[in-house]
């Protein structure tokens, strides 16, 4: 939202207070108030018929300091709020004539008390990060509508980039862009998004968190082209300045604030299949798939029925069709029997046809509006409710409903929707502010699915496959990309959308192999289903034909077959690197810039990612099959070429569809399995190490864990001269290894 027009000029419809100069200060325990009038004070007769801005510096954990600002502080401040963990820092707090210093960790928020000079500095040590100064924290009077707005614009450097604020699939650099957070269904092929996350981090190594789940409003180097603005209607903007450093320590910072990811079940990484969308299907077509699966020797992992394992009209009634399905506990017991999980889809919303909408809204469970009623809409189901998820006892009654399919086979679900949510006229169970419950709605949606699934399967079986998220939706894994079409440009917009949501830390992400809509070529679908086993989670789904790879044509699922055996051999690197997105944070897939902030060549690259920390991966995009990367310095290895390649410049290559660029960085232990057909095996019974170490005096270490993420082998490498010094704490005798590139002796010293 722009307020001015021009640099001085300010719109005719707003009249704005700006922070003009520090006025005074009080400390209260680890905080500090400051005051800022709207016009320097020469005499008392100044301090009259003003307004003042009150910004509030506060720490919630080391290295990240919060900044409350409030116009009238008495206007009510509604939540929801999205999850915040609080570690009490250690904060010091010190002043000279002309600053007050107020640091947490190595992180510093310097206020200028001179006179007539507004602004406060943001220190990583000494080196400055970003500021806030003239004409710039604000509050803003719309005449014309009433509505009032604080405002906050950060300074950007001459060579800073932006990135993130959840699964974008605009340029993936937003330098230049206005974003706005508001969820809402537009697909993969459009500036709106499913998952709006009011965080960014820039290539400086710091994010920006706007503590506000409702509707923030982003100018990123659009109205004043070096600083990014963001605003909110109200009386106050909170936001957290979260230093780390480096943009990877950025982001682990962020999901130490905000919440890590869960892990997720070994199984669930596997190849999942669905019947599409609106494709006709009945128990007969979905055995047609799996044994056609099966006869092709293409391992299938995971079965899951979109909407009409439901009859129509009655989403959600959670009750198998039995015109369709006359015996579910039945087929399901027979998919479990053929070695498979079962998913179903379901989304918040109850059809006024489905037996659920009379029982939800007598006990008062749906969504009402001010006049009292039931708040409805013929979009998407006739008559449709919402599931109030502010209502506690609402929750209880949901998750029964589910407990029921979890009770007769079903073991995951698939939580579509959560964006289309009503903002007019709007009450909440709980009193919840109705616009800032458009976005967070999604977030009591998938956290009381995912918690029935902790409840009823265990921690270490718990997944959805979730669509929408706001703050703080990292902790619900896994989420996929949304409506993309089949095409290599919707392809290309998916992946910007993964790298960009990950710049949030959702640590497992997912996509519609092949496309959502319309049917992909021969070659996109082939090229599509690497890109999708190169993927956390991987999922072949369509909306009105089918995904099957020999529909295709035959190469297809020989295409498909190789890449799942692939994935089902990376697990114990996989796994492990599942681990450390658990515990540390850091997503699976991980933008280049993330990965090698020193290279200032990643800084912009959008069509290439990390996979964990060791593998590259570059998808094709291009029905000639040609591919250009960049490769950061090094020599590198094709995993499935075997071609060493030096780094530091671009590459151009062709690829069959058998091969495209995976490239293992230089200093690794890739640990691999003997498994190609199951991605939930014992990962550390005679594992498989690959060394890469082409430099003298290079070292590298990994781990090997169980399906339950508990660390079983360690392994630490270093090479001296043209031997590899192998060092194997735990497992067994049969552990194995290789040296790709070259040949190299190898000195091994197994601690068992």
């Amino acid at each position: 939202m722009k307020f001015t027009q021009g640099f001085w000029l300010v719109r005719k419809e707003i009249t704005p207070l700006y922070a003009v100069e520090y006025a005074d200060h009080r400390i209260s325990g680890s905080e500090v108030t400051v005051y800022a009038p709207e016009r320097h004070i020469t005499g008392r007769g100044d301090c009259l018929n003003i307004g003042m801005l009150t910004v509030r510096l506060s720490s919630p954990m080391e290295d990240v300091i919060k900044v409350s600002i409030t116009h009238f502080l008495g206007e009510p401040y509604p939540g929801p709020f999205a999850p915040s963990q609080q570690t009490n820092p250690k904060v010091t707090i010190t002043e000279t004539d002309t600053e007050l210093i107020y640091q947490s960790g190595h992180t510093k928020a310097v206020v200028d008390k001179s006179p007539n000079s507004w602004g406060i500095r943001f220190f990583d040590g000494e080196r400055p990060l970003t500021n806030t100064g003239f004409r710039n924290m604000a509050y803003m009077k719309n005449n014309e509508t009433g509505k009032s707005y604080m405002v906050e614009q950060l300074a950007l450097d001459v060579d800073e980039y932006v990135y993130g604020l959840g699964e974008r699939f605009t340029p993936f650099v937003k330098n230049g862009q206005i974003v706005d957070m508001w969820n809402e269904d537009g697909g993969t092929a459009s500036e709106i998004a499913y998952k709006n996350i009011p965080f960014y981090i820039t290539n400086k190594g710091y994010g920006v968190l706007a503590d506000n789940v409702g509707d923030v409003s982003y100018e990123i180097a659009s109205e004043k082209v070096e600083r990014i603005q963001f605003s909110a209607e109200g009386e106050r903007l909170d936001y957290y300045l979260i230093n780390g450093s480096t943009p990877k320590g950025a982001i682990a910072k962020y999901t130490q604030l905000t919440g890590k990811p869960a892990l997720p079940p070994a199984w669930s990484f596997g190849l999942w299949l669905t019947t599409s969308f609106t494709t006709d299907y009945d128990e007969d077509t979905t055995s047609g798939f799996i044994d056609g699966m099966a006869a092709r020797k293409i391992p299938l992992h995971v079965f899951h029925f979109d909407c009409y394992w439901m009859d129509a009209y009655e989403w959600c009634n959670f009750t198998w069709d039995p015109k369709t399905f006359p015996d579910p506990a039945g087929m399901l017991k027979r998919c479990h029997e053929k070695g498979l999980k079962i998913c179903v889809w379901i989304n918040p919303y109850i059809g006024q046809k489905s037996p659920l909408f009379e029982e939800a809204m007598a006990r008062g469970y749906l969504l009402k509006k001010t006049n009292g009623g039931v708040w409805q809409t013929d979009m998407w189901q006739a008559g449709m409710g919402l599931v109030d998820f502010t209502n506690p006892d609402a929750v209880i009654w949901y998750q029964e409903k589910l407990k029921t399919l979890l009770d007769m086979g079903v073991d995951c679900f698939k939580t579509d929707f959560g964006e289309r949510i009503p903002v007019k006229d709007i009450v909440y169970f709980d009193g919840s502010d109705p616009v800032k419950m458009h976005n967070y709605y999604t977030f009591l949606y998938n956290q009381c699915v995912f918690r029935l699934l902790e409840r009823e399967r265990g921690k270490n079986e718990a997944v959805l496959f979730a669509r929408s998220a706001t703050t703080g939706g990292q902790q619900f894994p896994a989420h996929w990309g949304g409506d993309c079409s089949a095409s290599y440009p919707s392809m290309a917009e998916t992946l910007r959308g993964g790298l960009s949501l990950a710049c949030a830390g959702f640590g497992f992400w997912s996509h519609d192999m092949g496309g959502f809509e319309q049917t992909a070529p021969a070659d996109v679908y082939k090229r599509w289903c690497q890109f999708g086993l190169l993927s956390s989670h991987s999922r072949l789904h369509g909306s009105s034909s089918y995904r099957v790879p020999w529909l295709f044509d035959e190469e297809a699922c020989d295409v498909l077959r190789k890449f799942v055996n692939l994935k089902c051999a990376l697990m114990p690197y996989l796994y492990y690197q599942a681990l450390l997105s658990h515990t540390e944070g850091i997503p699976m897939l991980r933008p280049m810039f993330v990965e090698f902030p020193q290279e200032r060549a990643c800084d912009t690259l959008d069509r290439q990612y990390m996979l964990g920390d060791s593998l590259l991966a570059a998808p094709i995009f291009r029905s000639s099959g040609q591919v250009e990367y960049y490769l950061p310095e090094g020599i590198w290895y094709n995993l499935l070429t075997g071609k060493r390649i030096e780094g530091g410049k671009w590459q151009k290559e062709s690829h069959d569809f058998f091969t495209l660029p995976l490239l293992v960085k230089p200093g690794t232990i890739l640990a691999t399995g003997k498994e190609t057909t199951r991605p939930d095996y014992d990962f550390s019974n005679n594992p498989h190490l690959l060394l890469y170490l082409p430099e003298d005096g290079m070292s590298a270490r990994t781990c090997i864990t169980d399906q339950h993420g508990e660390i079983q082998i360690r392994a630490e490498a270093t090479r001296c001269g043209q031997t590899i010094e192998l060092k194997i704490t735990g497992g067994n005798t049969d552990i194995t290894f290789e040296v790709l590139g070259e040949k190299l002796e190898v000195a091994v010293h197994h601690l068992l």
